[in-house]
């Protein structure tokens, strides 16, 4: 009884006593009306009771964060002992990799960044979470249709990560210098103006008569149009070589011509730093993350910068992460407890919401204190009731290893056709013909792998 006292204590949202499950395996509770977009389901539950017992080892390289997470799961699933292991970035995900494909030394659970996740989407090195005992299934309609894909296997067939952040890519900007050249200010007055084409072209040449650049990088809507379409299909053929993106390639070759991005980043490089902070940089695409990072450079500059829709219909998703559970974890009931509590509980969302992490799941973005937070930098908008708005927007696209492969052809001839000026269909077709080329024979080895998991 004091155990399902202490569950239910924990599982009040907002004045509403929840009903605990049975004292072993439960699911998500709510009708299939309540996890509908914007209401979320009654009652968030867990796989295992909170006496679960256990031990796991979990990678990550961000250390900073997982210290409070934890503590907050420990009050739930005190008897899990989890053992943090901090290591940089890319050598984290080299020694993943390592470890995986050598059958021994990888942890129980791992946080993996989504650029790099192509390299474990295999199920014999991963859990694919879908089977038992996770049965992750069960929470595919708390989400939008990309967010569930971004973590299957290339055939759609397998989740091999958990879904748990998104980030939107929206139009950050300076309100104060936007007002001053007479462009639109208001966040949503400014979000419609940008979706055409004509109006951005104007807002930069207005931005450059006054010595004020418009985008960091020039080719800004061409690549994140790429973005969102990725770079292969679910039968790998090749979605980059579109009238849409000749469109987008001349489009950019025009602001290009009016100096709109000094090409460079803002944010790291420090002749941008110093762009940014003379206000010569009104504005530039990113992920919603961004907005800490903007307050890090240039803090003296708080109010005066918003976020609204990134121009011309661009919906992306930039990056984010997700957590595996490779074959190898000795302890899987006690991995997904832990997994399964970090991505879904609302008290590890109340701390994750101040670092700029947007959930993917809508029974956590449905909830008043989410809808109402504010971010001051911004000048007080409610940032995350913003920034969900654009969930639904992204589309579906496939993920593979072989996108890192096909980037650097892509850029180069890019680049190359800005530079030139080269008819951007004809630098589209060089770019199909060579990817076909250079990257049939991984084509092939990739879908062989496929059909043996």
């Amino acid at each position: 009884m004091k155990r399902k006292f202490r569950i239910l204590v924990f599982l009040i949202i907002f004045s509403f006593v929840l009903t605990a499950c049975s004292n072993n395996k439960k699911d998500v509770g709510g009708s299939d009306t309540d996890k509908d977009k914007g209401k979320g389901p009654e009652e968030i539950t867990f796989t295992y009771d909170s006496d679960l017992e256990g031990e796991i080892t979990f990678w990550t390289w961000d250390g900073g964060m997982w210290d409070d997470i934890i503590t907050e799961f420990n009050k739930f699933y005190p008897n899990i002992e989890v053992k943090k292991v901090v290591v940089a970035i890319g050598e984290m995900h080299n020694n993943l990799q390592t470890t995986l494909t050598a059958g021994s030394g990888a942890p129980d659970v791992s946080q993996v960044f989504a650029p790099q996740f192509p390299r474990y989407q295999s199920a014999e090195l991963v859990e694919d979470l879908l089977q038992a005992p996770f049965d992750a299934g069960r929470f595919k309609d708390d989400m939008s249709d990309h967010a569930w894909n971004r973590w299957m296997s290339p055939d759609g067939e397998k989740l091999l990560g958990m879904p748990w952040n998104i980030t939107p890519l929206v139009w950050f900007y300076r309100e104060d210098i936007y007002e001053s050249v007479g462009l639109p200010s208001d966040p949503e007055e400014l979000g419609e103006f940008l979706q055409d084409p004509n109006n951005v072209l104007d807002a930069a040449q207005t931005l450059a008569a006054n010595d004020i650049y418009m985008f960091e990088f020039r080719d800004s809507p061409a690549i994140q149009y790429g973005d969102s379409v990725g770079y292969f299909d679910s039968e790998f053929n090749w979605t980059r070589n579109t009238d849409k993106m000749a469109e987008l390639l001349d489009f950019v070759k025009q602001g290009v011509q009016i100096g709109w991005g000094p090409q460079m980043s803002v944010l790291t490089n420090d002749e941008g730093k110093q762009l940014l902070k003379q206000g010569k940089v009104a504005s530039f695409p990113g992920g919603i993350n961004l907005s800490r990072q903007i307050e890090g450079v240039v803090p003296e500059q708080a109010g005066k910068w918003r976020a609204t829709r990134a121009p011309i219909g661009l919906n992306v998703n930039m990056v984010g992460s997700t957590f595996i559970i490779p074959k190898q974890s000795e302890n899987k009931e006690a991995a997904w407890a832990f997994v399964e509590w970090i991505t879904r509980a609302e008290e590890a969302w109340k701390l994750y919401a101040d670092l700029a992490v947007q959930p993917m799941w809508n029974h956590i973005s449905s909830l008043p204190w989410f809808q109402e937070h504010t971010n001051e930098f911004l000048g007080g908008q409610q940032e995350l009731k913003f920034y969900d708005t654009l969930d639904d927007l992204i589309p579906v696209r496939n993920y593979s290893r072989l996108d890192n492969m096909a980037w650097p052809l892509f850029i180069e001839k890019v680049n190359e056709s800005i530079d030139k000026n080269i008819d951007s269909k004809t630098i589209l077709n060089q770019i199909e013909e060579n990817v076909s080329k250079q990257l049939q024979t991984e084509i092939e080895k990739l879908k062989q792998e496929m059909a043996a998991d």
